[in-house]
């Protein structure tokens, strides 16, 4: 029992300072997004100020496609948008790696495209980490 307990809590010790780890990376590795990508809570805090050319990403993980109010969507994620497709982390990391691929996959067409044009190599999974551990619980 005594070795169960202490098993599990070293378990918990070691995930919880991985993720930790993530969120740190993710959020240097946010630094690529923000070229174009702020984050700004819907109280109007600047968590990460950032560029205007894509979408606010404060609650991006849950929230619907293409739905930030006034911003300018291409017709690629529009159409995506269109379908009702909430964001989760596995779609969100596939759609950093590639953008334009992610788009024509999700609506079929071969000539839609997505106007983010940048390819995020690596570290997908700990900028989504970084971007929930900002977002309003």
């Amino acid at each position: 029992m005594k070795f169960s307990l202490i098993a599990t809590f070293a378990a918990l010790t070691l995930s919880t300072a991985v993720h930790a780890d993530g969120i740190e990376d993710g959020k240097k590795e946010f630094n690529k997004c923000k070229a174009c990508h702020s984050i700004k809570s819907d109280t109007g805090e600047d968590i990460v100020k950032g560029g205007k050319v894509g979408p606010n990403l404060y609650g991006v993980v849950g929230r619907a496609v293409a739905s930030v109010a006034d911003f300018k969507y291409g017709d690629g994620i529009k159409a995506v948008g269109a379908t009702g497709m909430v964001w989760d982390a596995a779609e969100l990391e596939t759609y950093m790696t590639d953008p334009g691929a992610w788009v024509k996959a999700k609506t079929g067409d071969d000539a839609a495209r997505s106007l983010m044009t940048h390819k995020q190599k690596k570290k997908q999974e700990d900028i989504v980490a970084f971007l929930e551990s900002v977002a309003a619980k």
